[in-house]
């Protein structure tokens, strides 16, 4: 996600403010309720304990959703606007660290100067003090803490961060371009993209997540955000790191992984693009992909820019979304 991406900044505004279109729908054996807040930009998911952590984008707040489905603000207002492209940037998530917190700080808002928390892995005390971690990010979008240090995907330089708790920082690895075929271009080009000519696009890391030893990672896709270009791909957490294997294909700006309880991955999907509306509404999907077949399901459509996914327990999933959606979908028990 680069800044010469600002030609889409005022359809992408738009869109948010908008929200939804079509209404989410769950196949047999699933029920959701839907969870609005009006205005809200959530973002990342994560548990702490019995209580639900949710940041929201809009404005710069963190939450916490006990039992009794209430919102409770807490910690400091961080920095929050918009950015290059016209998407919300802030707080992306929040985790349990111990007796404090830590949050990922997403790059300054386009009408803000650069702050000391931009950009930054950002630690939160009990006592609500704030203190960097380390801001050698570009856009910190999602990270997954294990082994005494965090995993940061950085999707504006297309790559992979560990971070020890001291703040130092290393490069797991950094994803290539990927190639796209003259024909899945055309559509939205045909004399720039003749036929024969390739197109290579960023890969734009998002969501991670750590299951059976591998890092997991969603390739999004960069402009112009090519239905079927997104990707899963994984590493080991520990030893040779510089050949992704591919677990998944063929998806729509995948941007938010899980595993349930039997080990099926779960994939969020941002939605599919289009250039003079920006991502369509209604069309973010959560698919559940069978660990033997690899074969997937569609658990819940009809989703306006979901952008996290979270697994609650054996049967419920909690999913987020830019247009101030809470999703609780929930397996119903067999009979």
């Amino acid at each position: 996600m680069r800044s010469f991406y600002t030609l889409i900044v005022i359809t992408r505004f738009l869109l948010l403010a908008v929200g939804a279109g079509a209404e989410p729908t769950a196949p047999p054996g699933y029920t959701f309720e839907t969870f609005n807040t009006p205005g809200a930009a959530f973002a990342g998911l994560s548990r702490d304990a019995g209580d639900l952590l949710v940041s929201d984008l809009a404005n710069g707040r963190l939450y916490r959703r006990g039992a009794d489905g209430k919102l409770v603000a807490f910690g400091p207002v961080f920095p929050h606007g918009l950015d290059v492209i016209g998407d919300p940037t802030g707080p992306y998530r929040v985790v349990r660290a111990d007796d404090g917190f830590v949050v990922a700080q997403g790059w300054t808002p386009v009408d803000s100067k650069e702050g000391p928390f931009d950009h930054a892995l950002v630690a939160l005390d009990a006592a609500g003090k704030v203190r960097v971690i380390s801001s050698d990010f570009w856009n910190p979008f999602d990270f997954v803490a294990a082994s005494g240090n965090y995993y940061v995907i950085d999707s504006a330089r297309n790559s992979v961060e560990r971070v020890q708790p001291d703040g130092r920082t290393s490069t797991l690895l950094t994803f290539r371009r990927m190639g796209q075929a003259a024909t899945a271009l055309r559509s939205l080009s045909p004399t720039e993209f003749a036929e024969g000519n390739g197109y290579e696009t960023d890969a734009v890391p998002t969501g991670i997540v750590l299951h059976g030893g591998r890092l997991h990672i969603a390739l999004f896709g960069g402009f112009p955000f090519l239905a079927g270009a997104g990707k899963i791909v994984s590493i080991p957490e520990a030893g040779d790191q510089s050949m992704p294997q591919i677990d998944v294909e063929a998806l729509n700006a995948p941007v938010s992984i899980a595993f349930d309880n039997d080990g099926e991955m779960l994939v969020l999907e941002h939605g599919t693009y289009d250039q003079k509306e920006g991502f369509r509404k209604g069309s973010g999907r959560l698919l559940k992909f069978d660990k033997m077949t690899r074969e997937p399901k569609v658990i819940l459509e009809g989703l306006t820019r979901p952008v996290s996914v979270l697994v609650w327990d054996e049967r419920r999933i909690v999913v987020a979304a830019l247009d101030g959606n809470l999703y609780v979908l929930t397996r119903e028990s067999p009979r």
